[in-house]
C-alpha cells in the first residue's frame, strides 16, 4: 500500500498554479495515484452582478476558463501515465476544496499559494489558510507566482550578509 491513493489538486487555471499542479502529478506518479483536478468557479464573486443578458456570457466565460484549467491537469498526467478525474463547481473554494477532498477520500491535497503575509492575507484571505485549517487530511502548498529561486536567492544573500556581519563583529569584540 503507498502512502498516498488519491490527490486532490485544486487548480485556478494560471500559469503560475500549474507548478502545484505538476508537484501533484509528480506525486501521484511516486505513488501511484490517481489526481483529481478540481477548479472551483468562485460565485461569491459574481453575487453583486445584475443579473441581465450579459450574464449568459460570463457564464460562459468562466466554463470555458475552468475547462481549461482542468484540461491541463488532464494533459499533464496523461504525459506522465498518471491517472486524472477532473470536477468543475461552483462554490466558494475553501468550502468546495474541502467537501471535494471528503466527498472523494482523498489522502493528500496539494494546492499553490502566493505566500502572502501580512495586510495582503488579511485583505484577500487565503483559500490555502482556510483549506489547512479546516481539511481532515494533509494539504501540502506550493508556492506560486514568486520564482523560487529569486526567493533562495535572496535569503542565502541575507544569510551570507549576515555571516560576514557576525564575523565582522567576532573579530571586533
Amino acid at each position: 500500500m503507498s502512502l498516498y491513493d488519491r490527490i486532490l489538486v485544486p487548480t485556478d487555471g494560471s500559469p503560475e498554479g500549474k507548478r502545484a499542479v505538476a508537484h501533484a502529478v509528480d506525486l501521484a506518479e511516486a505513488h501511484g495515484a490517481t489526481v483529481s483536478g478540481l477548479y472551483v468557479i468562485n460565485t461569491a464573486s459574481y453575487n453583486g452582478l445584475p443579473m441581465e443578458a450579459s450574464w449568459e456570457g460570463v457564464t460562459t466565460l468562466l466554463n470555458t476558463d475552468a475547462q481549461e484549467a482542468v484540461d491541463t491537469v488532464e494533459e499533464l498526467g496523461t504525459e506522465r501515465d498518471v491517472p486524472v478525474e477532473t470536477e468543475i463547481v461552483e462554490g466558494s473554494p475553501s468550502t468546495e476544496i474541502v467537501r471535494a477532498a471528503e466527498s472523494q477520500r482523498c489522502d493528500l491535497i496539494v494546492m499553490g499559494t502566493h505566500g502572502r503575509g501580512g495586510i495582503d492575507r488579511l485583505l484577500l484571505g487565503s483559500v490555502a489558510e482556510k483549506v489547512v485549517r479546516a481539511a481532515h487530511i494533509p494539504v501540502m502548498t506550493v508556492r506560486v507566482g514568486e520564482d523560487p529561486a529569486a526567493v533562495s536567492g535572496r535569503a542565502a544573500a541575507e544569510s551570507e550578509a549576515d555571516s560576514e556581519a557576525a564575523i565582522q563583529a567576532d573579530q571586533t569584540g
